[in-house]
């Protein structure tokens, strides 16, 4: 979870949102959150086979711990890491040309 904090974050001062007040900064991460897990969640379900699924699914539904989904994601999808950080540069991408 402090990864993905200290991404937010890195996010909000390289799109120049430091500056904001903070519920409207809190209110952007949560924003950002969202679409951004979106994101991740439609990947990851694209790369894993049907099987792979619905362990997934049975996972979501016993309430698995994150650390426990993550783990089972990284053994499912290679490059795994890499795909996440691609998702999170493309959308940095796409903020900062709707900026101009």
């Amino acid at each position: 979870m402090d990864e993905e904090n200290k991404i937010l974050q890195n996010l909000m001062a390289e799109l120049g949102l430091n500056d904001l007040p903070q519920d409207k900064q809190d209110e952007l991460i949560i924003k950002m959150t969202e679409i951004i897990l979106k994101r991740m969640f439609v990947e990851t379900m694209d790369r894993l086979q049907p099987e792979e699924q619905e362990i997934y699914g049975e996972m979501l539904d016993k309430k698995s711990s994150p650390e426990e989904i993550e783990n089972f994601l990284r053994s499912k999808i290679e490059d795994y890491e890499k795909i996440l950080e691609k998702i999170v540069i493309d959308f940095k991408n796409e903020m900062m040309q709707s900026e101009k």
